[in-house]
């Protein structure tokens, strides 16, 4: 089977810029940020519903994978970029890091006690968000539980150029009311959406989703 365009062309472009990426993007998570607010409460539904395996799906080079695992949680990261997974593996030596596309995952069904997908499906186009949304289903276990995070809009992005490197990529912003669609007729049922303003470099507002697989 042919590699969709996206697939092939996001790989290239995080395999240039993976070590750039990895020294230039804050490895840390605020405390006081939504971020931390949102990804606190996934693992307190997590480790409520008695824990397991959980799958930071496109988890770059691994700091919310640290984040979460700091937090007691069984966690390891998965990306498309063996470049990004390099990074992830000598950031966090003590944690488990592999090679994946998320379109189709290396996992049983229902193995995952929790998924993140932390801002990696912005490199998915509409046509194969369905695709992506399902196999995360897939591999989430009845009532484990899932989050994403995403640049809220429904503009086509043209990255021409990123950390320094001469790469072309494509982003995408997410509608919220239609990505909570695509979740629930996935299998999720969508528990809390929060959208906030647009801070520091950000350009639009941001979004995150929590949801429960029914």
């Amino acid at each position: 089977m042919t590699e969709p365009y996206d697939v092939t062309e996001t790989r290239a472009a995080y395999d240039t810029v993976s070590k750039a990426y990895a020294e230039i993007v804050d490895p840390s998570v605020a405390e006081t940020s939504f971020d931390a607010g949102v990804l606190d409460t996934f693992a307190a539904y997590v480790r409520k519903d008695g824990g397991g395996l959980v799958g930071d799906i496109g988890c770059g080079p691994g700091r919310i994978t640290a984040y979460l695992a700091a937090r007691g949680l069984d966690v390891f990261g998965v990306d498309l970029s063996t470049g990004m997974i390099a990074q992830a593996m000598e950031r966090h030596p003590a944690l488990r890091f592999e090679v994946g596309d998320m379109a189709r995952l290396p996992l049983r069904d229902g193995e995952l006690a929790g998924v993140l997908a932390w801002y990696s499906m912005i490199h998915t186009p509409p046509s194969r968000r369905p695709e992506v949304i399902a196999e995360l289903a897939r591999v989430t276990r009845r009532g484990g539980r899932f989050v994403t995070a995403f640049q809220v809009g429904d503009e086509h992005v043209r990255h021409i150029g990123a950390y320094g490197h001469d790469v072309t990529f494509d982003g995408y912003r997410l509608p919220v009311e239609a990505t909570s669609a695509l979740l629930e007729e996935a299998g999720f049922e969508v528990t809390a959406t929060v959208v906030r303003s647009a801070e520091n470099w950000e350009r639009t507002p941001q979004a995150y989703l929590v949801a429960r697989r029914r």
